[in-house]
């Protein structure tokens, strides 16, 4: 089984590096449709979805997905609005990140 993304193509480039199976949407619309297709799929595990794109993934496939268990639908957020949480600065929101995973703030 595999994973897959749904993203846009400034992010796309670090998930082809990690190996997954990478598809882009330029638009909401797009990204829609894109996505209704793979979650016809019965090859994927795991469906990874820009959040920047598609706001509530699992809303949009409940009928889609209505007696599946797979794929997995995995939101997560996306650069663009990450930066915007934190007020457009990178450092501040890799800083976070990087708190919240290893349990100390560091200083870039």
């Amino acid at each position: 089984m595999k994973i897959a993304v749904l993203t846009d193509a400034e992010s796309a480039t670090g998930f082809r590096l990690a190996g997954l199976e990478v598809h882009v949407a330029d638009s909401p619309e797009a990204a829609e449709e894109i996505l209704k297709t793979l979650a016809r799929r019965e090859d994927l595990a795991m469906l990874a979805v820009d959040q920047g794109l598609v706001a509530d993934p699992q809303a949009l496939l409940s009928r889609e997905m209505r007696g599946r268990a797979l794929p997995v639908v995995l939101p997560f957020p996306s650069l663009g609005f990450a930066f915007a949480e934190e007020g457009a600065d990178a450092k501040a929101y890799i800083r976070r990140l990087v708190k919240s995973t290893i349990g100390y703030e560091i200083k870039l």
